[in-house]
């Protein structure tokens, strides 16, 4: 083998023939263990990726303490490094750049943008970025390094707080690298402003992939009243707002989301049609039918339901029942604006869970338009994990 001298993570017979077809993943089971006990490897540590036959597929990392014990990350055998992941950084900006006319978007997708565990969201110059493997943790320098090589950001945020590292046997760290955070870190979208907190919000703290979707609500929200569930800082209520919705309602558990909503709909001129309500959202649509309260457009967007495959079943349920709940207060012939975030749940099942809901209320659902992650978070071909978020526009009307 030609290049860095790492330990060499072999695999068994036949389990090379996936990350042949473009995956990057090596599950545990798939390792031979005695050419390679996992056990001898270091967390997070550079590998070479072998088949069977001691043919290379590439260099990457391992953790043998998880599921997802390896990751490639170059078929072409070159370490990750400082100079690989500005190279990625670069091809990634270029692609963002073409999708954007301003420096706000999701700028390192993980495996899709050749780097698995990195996450990067651009908020104008300042950066925020997680770590969500060991792999990646281990090059932490090199990665702040290549992102003041080409962003030259003014500030830089850790926000490593994910599920994903508890996983990895990763601690949970928020931390600001270089710079200076204001409280409040503001974002664009669609001619509008929203001031969000990064360090304390949710994720990186904006749902980028989102931004294409509430795009599509115009036709649909003109003269409405709407309810957005879930609404986190109100950009999908805000949104529905500037295009034309006569009275928005938005309701989030969080009191300090829900406090956002209301700045950020007086930020925007909107302070007099956009209420904020903190409610969980399943009591919120309860009381709402036994009121008899009703609103042309209802949108849910979630947080994940179903976080692991055993899980899906009590999550499925869930999703149906909110779905279901929520065409309970749609006025007669609504707009149901409805997403999942959850890997696990797929489009059809997404469908099923709405179809289902529907006739239960002896209504049907046409569907208007499907929904899909922005472009700027690009799905892998090879990798249908990636593939994560779907949704639907769909006009409910009686059976």
């Amino acid at each position: 083998m030609s290049g860095p001298e790492y330990p060499a993570l072999y695999l068994k017979r036949g389990e090379d023939k996936r990350l042949r077809a473009g995956h990057l993943w090596v599950f545990s089971n798939e390792v031979d263990t005695a050419k390679s006990p996992l056990t001898e490897f270091p967390v997070g540590g550079p590998v070479w990726i072998l088949d069977a036959s001691g043919k290379p597929l590439g260099t990457g990392y391992a953790n043998p303490s998880t599921l997802i014990c390896g990751r490639l990350v170059d078929r072409g055998g070159k370490p990750l490094d400082r100079s690989l992941i500005t190279h990625r950084l670069n091809v990634a900006l270029s692609l963002r750049e073409r999708l954007r006319t301003e420096p706000f978007y999701r700028l390192v997708f993980g495996e899709t943008d050749g780097l698995p565990g990195l996450i990067i969201d651009r908020f104008d110059d300042i950066v925020v970025a997680q770590l969500n493997t060991a792999g990646m943790q281990a090059v932490r320098e090199e990665v702040q390094a290549a992102i003041e090589k080409v962003l030259k950001p003014s500030a830089l945020v850790w926000k490593n707080d994910s599920s994903a590292r508890a996983l990895e046997g990763l601690p949970e760290q928020v931390e600001v690298a270089f710079g200076t955070v204001p409280e409040r870190v503001r974002v664009k979208e669609g001619g509008l402003v929203f001031e969000l907190d990064v360090l304390h919000g949710q994720k990186t703290g904006w749902f980028y992939d989102q931004h294409d979707n509430r795009d599509r609500l115009q036709p649909w929200v003109k003269n409405a009243k709407v309810l957005d569930l879930f609404s986190y800082v109100g950009a999908w209520g805000i949104r529905a707002a500037v295009f034309g919705a006569e009275d928005v309602t938005c309701v989030d558990a969080s009191a300090s989301a829900v406090a956002q909503i209301e700045a950020n709909a007086g930020l925007n001129g909107f302070a007099g049609c956009v209420h904020a309500i903190r409610a969980d959202a399943f009591e919120f649509l309860r009381e709402a039918r036994a009121e008899k309260r009703h609103w042309d457009v209802v949108i849910l967007d979630p947080p994940a339901f179903i976080k692991r495959r055993k899980d899906f079943k009590e999550g499925a349920l869930a999703y149906r029942r909110i779905n279901e709940m929520a065409m309970q207060v749609l006025a007669r012939d609504g707009i149901l604006v409805s997403a999942s975030c959850s890997h696990h749940m797929g489009r059809a099942a997404l469908l099923e869970a709405i179809q289902t809901g529907a006739r239960h209320l002896d209504r049907q659902v046409q569907v208007l338009c499907q929904l899909q992650q922005a472009v700027d978070h690009p799905v892998h071909a090879a990798i249908p994990e990636t593939d994560y978020l779907k949704g639907y526009i769909g006009r409910v009307l009686p059976a």
